[in-house]
């Protein structure tokens, strides 16, 4: 059995657009005529360009191999170029054409992949959701307003959730990290005492911040949210900086989680040596796929912190992440996102129930691409998956962040 043929298919979720603008998706086949599907995750270039580089990846370091040769052709894309070192984009492409060996394999096994992978440690895995709009609710004014954000989380735990994540600090600006405004502390702490009233101890609460603040600003913002309980304060300043993550580790009462925008053990390491973190979140479309990430979770488990494999992609990434947290021993939790889009395209068949999902024993990742529904919502935009603002934080008038793809300004 040997991998021949790969497509890449872009595809953009229809307004509001949750999990981004477009989503990666790559459908290898064998020599034999088994087809295995997978999702990128990495976009840092657009989707043209990374779709090339997935070709190029795919033909110089996996065309004509074996699909089993996981390993080999990691090293391959690892190495490439005399690098041996975690190239994000590269690893991106490598990650969804991994992801779609794994589907191979359990095909060609008539075994899903989680039996693959040391078999069903979790008999079922615990999803937490984003804080979304609901139908009546004012989709502009939800992103500042804690009580539209505690009317929604108490509707997530009506539908059997145990954790609700959101991020209203802002601003998502490129200039790195800043200083909070008063105002946006301010906010921070009242979405939290909002939540916390209307979901009171049934569900936990996630505080999401993308990596936006100094140490200083983000210990000043932690530990405002200390009153609250947050499960998680995630990645409260930018991911490359590990000692000052450590640093507000050491200062804020709140648990620190982060990994979205990492990729292999070689980045995620160096967070559990310097205690920065003891929640990791890789994204398996971008962290190396299936076998890194269950690396990533073996190095966890050492150091005695748990894993919650990150989502804010398509619905392939999201059985891949599934499928990985079934078979690991030190889960928390994995992130979902439940759109009618999302179910219709992989028809099904995988679901959220009651704030948990089963996986089933079909074959590979479990699940059936509709593949007419993918191509028939091609990309046209010039944007990026998620991009960030030029603009600096507004200490004036305060800021708000307006999901992961806001819609476009007139």
């Amino acid at each position: 059995m040997k991998l021949t043929e790969l497509d890449v298919i872009v595809t953009a979720p229809p307004a509001p657009g949750w999990g981004g603008r477009y989503w990666i998706f790559v459908k290898l086949t064998t020599d034999d005529g088994i087809t295995g599907w997978g999702e990128c995750y990495a976009a840092s270039v657009g989707p043209d360009a990374m779709a090339a580089v997935i070709r190029d990846v795919f033909a110089r370091h996996m065309h004509g191999e074996t699909p089993e040769n996981i390993e080999l052709m990691f090293r391959r894309a690892y190495s490439s170029g005399f690098t041996q070192r975690p190239d994000l984009t590269v690893m991106g492409a490598f990650s969804g054409l991994e992801i779609a060996c794994w589907d191979i394999l359990g095909k060609a096994r008539d075994r899903p992949v989680y039996a693959l992978l040391g078999g069903r440690m979790n008999d079922r895995v615990r999803a937490y959701t984003y804080l979304y709009p609901l139908p009546h609710q004012d989709i502009s004014a939800f992103w500042t307003a804690p009580e539209l954000a505690a009317e929604a989380a108490a509707d997530c735990l009506a539908r059997g959730y145990t954790a609700v994540k959101f991020d209203p600090a802002g601003p998502y600006t490129l200039r790195g990290g800043h200083m909070p405004a008063m105002s946006d502390i301010t906010r921070s702490v009242a979405f939290c005492r909002a939540i916390r009233e209307a979901v009171g101890d049934r569900a936990d609460l996630l505080f999401g911040t993308h990596g936006q603040f100094t140490t200083a600003g983000a210990i000043r913002l932690g530990q405002a949210l200390e009153p609250y309980g947050p499960l998680w304060f995630e990645e409260p300043i930018p991911p490359d900086a590990v000692e000052e993550m450590a640093k507000v580790a050491r200062a804020v009462r709140i648990p620190v989680a982060t990994g979205e925008r990492l990729t292999t053990k070689a980045e995620f390491a160096p967070l559990l040596r310097a205690g920065a973190a003891s929640i990791l979140q890789p994204a398996l479309g971008r962290a190396g796929g299936i076998w890194e990430a269950k690396k990533i979770a073996a190095m966890a488990d050492v150091y005695n912190a748990q894993m919650a494999p990150h989502l804010y992609a398509g619905p392939v990434e999201w059985a891949a992440n599934l499928h990985f947290a079934t078979s690991i021993p030190n889960l928390l939790m994995a992130e979902t996102i439940e759109t009618p889009f999302h179910d219709a395209l992989i028809k099904g068949s995988i679901r959220v129930d009651e704030g948990f999902v089963r996986l089933s024993e079909t074959p590979g990742l479990g699940i059936e691409v509709d593949e007419d529904l993918a191509r028939a919502h091609p990309y046209t935009g010039d944007g990026l998956h998620l991009e960030m603002q030029e603009a600096p934080c507004n200490y004036v008038e305060g800021n708000a962040f307006e999901g992961g793809a806001p819609a476009p300004k007139d």
